[in-house]
């Protein structure tokens, strides 16, 4: 199980104002009170250091965070304060930094404001406004220090804007924690020749983290023999509620593919699993050539649940399945089919498992006479993404040993699908798709990717930001 996203928070100013300018202090720490309130809106744990105003406080600040390892810290400038009551907290913390310049109201009652009595009490109303003013002395000492930090600007209460990019902080820091304590397993071998899916494990820990769990297809196929008749029969009743299995389907083969399904929940579990990548040739009449031919519909349910499977061994594929899932937004994987220049539409799918959670309708479960290169036959699924607006994700190589994202958004389009019993969905996009396919494959991704519902970018490059590699978009 994951563990909870701890985000830590402090706000900052500056104790000589405290003596000078009475009750400054108190409204500046309610400030700070709405930050934390928001942000507990999220769900996830918030450690609250308070208001930081000499550097005494911020290296305790900067132990404690340590101490709860947290996975990300807002820093709120209330006031001016002084750049060596913020460095000490985040150097310790060693975390990303999310910066937040609030102003308290769209804008300062001028009228109000040179009506006061004194000059003193004009500065000390002064003082809860300036919460831009010491932004860039922190920028600079944080570039100059090497300390990862990102700025929100924007207005501290009923401003949409500021806090669903707050939100969108908070959620690209959920999907990082989530993919550093991931488990992925890989089952069997790659397809072979198929060069671009192809991967270095050890890049793979270096941008996410995690566990990359190797593992035998003997070890499933030793574990179908230990599946009962009553765990069997159960997986067929949750088959029948998932899937719309279509009549001409053989009782035979839902049952050989409950069997499976069955032993794969037992693996996921022994290994906890959290995301997994298989490919297997398998020989003809060998208890692997049986396994694996029966594997589409349980790795479709795990698919669906939030156990991304990616077939053809496509790990980096897995990893961008995981990434969607945790955003929320599925991730099934796919890749071209044909372009229709009739309908200015790309049309995209894959055989395998499909994420069933983001599908238009029930899913549908049909028997194929062959497995297109590849062995075997049996039953799989046909499915068509949720119409309405999508995103895909590229987790791709970048040939400097680290990776980066490649991102689009489109919409889902109703409309004829080739029905050949694989995933398969029609996608239209603003720059066209002549446009998107040149532009898509301009930046060398592996030909697989996986798509989401809603568009969700803006996340994404949130993400790539906090894992530190490049993300392109193009549209």
């Amino acid at each position: 199980m994951t563990p909870n996203l701890k985000i830590g928070l402090f706000s900052i100013g500056l104790d000589t104002y405290w003596d000078q300018f009475e009750g400054l202090k108190s409204r500046l720490e309610g400030y700070t009170t709405i930050v934390e309130n928001q942000l507990k809106k999220s769900g996830h744990d918030i450690i609250n250091f308070g208001l930081i105003d000499n550097s005494s406080s911020a290296f305790e600040a900067g132990i404690k965070f340590k101490e709860e390892s947290v996975d990300l810290i807002f820093l709120y400038i209330s006031t001016y304060a002084l750049s060596s009551t913020v460095l000490p907290v985040v150097q310790k913390a060693k975390v990303p930094v999310i910066i937040l310049n609030l102003t308290p109201v769209d804008a300062i009652d001028y009228n109000a404001f040179n009506q006061l009595k004194t000059r003193k009490d004009m500065t000390g109303e002064w003082l809860a406004y300036c919460s831009s003013c010491p932004a860039p002395e922190i920028a600079n000492v944080f570039k100059r220090v090497g300390i990862q930090f990102h700025e929100v600007v924007g207005i501290l209460e009923n401003d949409d804007k500021t806090w669903n990019e707050v939100q969108e902080w908070v959620d690209a820091a959920f999907v990082s924690h989530s993919m550093s304590n991931n488990k992925l397993g890989c089952m069997g071998h790659y397809y072979s020749g198929m060069l671009d899916i192809y991967t270095d494990l050890t890049t793979q820990y270096s941008v996410f983290g995690g566990h990359i769990e190797l593992i035998e297809v003997d070890e499933l196929s030793a574990l179908r023999h230990n599946v009962s008749s009553k765990s069997i029969e159960d997986k067929i009743q949750t088959f029948y509620e998932a899937f719309d299995i279509q009549s001409d389907c053989l009782e035979r083969e839902v049952r050989r593919a409950a069997r499976t399904s069955v032993a794969l929940d037992t693996l996921v579990n022994k290994y906890d699993l959290g995301s997994m990548a298989y490919y297997y040739k398998g020989i003809e009449g060998s208890d692997n050539y049986d396994t694996l031919s029966s594997i589409i519909l349980g790795t479709s349910l795990l698919t669906g649940s939030g156990i991304p499977v990616a077939g053809e061994y496509e790990i980096k594929n897995a990893q961008a399945m995981k990434i969607m899932d945790c955003f929320g937004a599925g991730g099934s994987f796919t890749e071209y089919y044909a372009l229709d220049f009739k309908e200015d539409v790309v049309l995209m799918g894959h055989d395998g498992p499909g994420h069933i959670a983001i599908a238009q309708g029930k899913t549908r479960v049909k028997p194929l006479e062959v497995y297109h290169g590849k062995v075997g036959q049996g039953l799989s699924i046909e499915m068509t993404v949720k119409n309405g607006p999508v995103t895909l994700l590229s987790v791709v190589e970048d040939g400097k040993g680290s990776l980066l994202f490649l991102i689009a958004e489109g919409e889902s389009v109703a409309g004829p699908i080739l029905e050949i019993g694989n995933t398969n969905s029609r996608y239209k996009f603003s720059i066209g798709a002549r446009n998107f396919v040149q532009q898509w494959n301009s930046h060398g991704p592996a030909h697989h990717c996986a798509v989401g519902v809603g568009h969700i970018a803006s996340k994404i490059k949130k993400l790539a930001l906090l894992l530190n590699i490049e993300c392109i978009k193009i549209c």
